[in-house]
């Protein structure tokens, strides 16, 4: 059986060509949450990439951050190349003896935090991380698209800042939630830090770009810790323009939708249960979950497998039609949903 790791992240085409070298190309990566409809920018100017960024227009890109993501006044906006690397900072600039993560989730969380010696718990009780250090709730969840109301977060955020504890609230998987759904806009002023990432949502996880929304004092030592010029100027540039086009995010999330009730529809006729998700991704549960893994995988289809949950697999929201027509003939389904021979 070809070994492609079943821990790990999704998108490793590479380790997946060379599992299934007989698989037919190009390969349709389902294996990531990334909208499949990525922002149409232009080409940024040429001197984005022949001088450095000017601190100037990074304060313009986390100026349009703010306001897409509204921020209020007792937060400040850093900007990074992508969360995951605020993800691998913050174990070294925030202290901490015990770190509470609220279910299965993303394993970064974890792996960062016990690498620096720090006692991590996986909490199935939101109630237990009131007595943590730190408190980490990715919302929506990812694998699953569980949910925790904003105000839940705010009066958990509040409970830790009493003993000078963080809460790290991911929202990843946000942007295409109904207002309200964000802890952003009514975050207490101590006591809570929110990750945005802008790659997932428009398409561009390339550009490598992402956010903290944060006081003042953890985003100072953020910065300090990102160094000058954190991003490019060709992130600088699209994620400015695309983070005030509201239009475009708007239809985004309309065209999401009814892809998504396209891709139940397909998985549920091949036999897979749906059990959570989110506007960019289904999480499935089948009891040949990693035979389905194989047979896609032989076909170019690359999913989204879990070590610790061997009978689930998460897709991707599939885009186009014609990608639509080849997952039906990977799960044996003739293109109208009809089980085939």
């Amino acid at each position: 059986m070809p070994e492609l790791p079943l821990a790990g992240h999704g998108g490793n085409l590479f380790a997946a060509r060379r599992a299934y070298p007989q698989a037919p190309e190009p390969w349709l990566d389902l294996s990531t949450g990334i909208n499949p409809d990525a922002y149409p920018f232009a080409n940024p100017p040429l001197e984005s990439f022949t001088r450095l960024p000017q601190p100037e227009e990074l304060h313009a890109l986390e100026a349009a951050a703010r306001a897409a993501y509204r921020a209020p006044v007792v937060a400040e906006v850093v900007a990074a190349p992508g969360t995951q690397a605020i993800i691998s900072m913050l174990p070294h600039l925030v202290p901490a003896r015990r770190v509470g993560i609220l279910g299965f989730t993303y394993c970064e969380y974890a792996q960062s935090w016990e690498e620096v010696g720090v006692e991590v718990t996986i909490a199935e009780d939101f109630a237990a991380l009131e007595s943590m250090d730190v408190a980490i709730i990715v919302n929506p969840n990812n694998p699953d698209g569980r949910r925790v109301p904003a105000a839940d977060l705010h009066a958990l955020a509040a409970a830790l800042a009493a003993r000078g504890c963080l809460l790290i609230a991911d929202e990843a998987f946000a942007d295409f939630l109904e207002p309200g759904a964000s802890a952003i806009p009514e975050m207490p002023a101590r006591g809570m830090l929110v990750l945005r990432s802008f790659g997932k949502a428009y398409g561009l996880p390339g550009l490598r770009l992402g956010f903290a929304i944060a006081p003042k004092p953890l985003v100072e030592r953020l910065r300090a810790a990102l160094g000058p010029w954190p991003v490019s100027g060709a992130a600088i540039a699209i994620g400015s323009k695309a983070l005030m086009d509201e239009a475009w995010l708007a239809a985004a999330r309309m065209r999401l939708a009814k892809q998504g009730l396209a891709l139940d529809a397909l998985l549920a006729a091949a036999g897979f249960d749906v059990i959570g998700g989110s506007v960019l991704f289904r999480l499935v549960r089948h009891q040949d979950a990693q035979g389905w893994y194989e047979r896609l995988a032989e076909s170019g289809i690359l999913v989204r497998r879990f070590a610790a949950r061997p009978d689930w697999l998460r897709f991707g929201i599939v885009g186009t039609n014609d990608n639509m027509v080849r997952l039906c003939k990977a799960l044996v389904l003739e293109p109208n949903g009809q089980t085939g021979r």
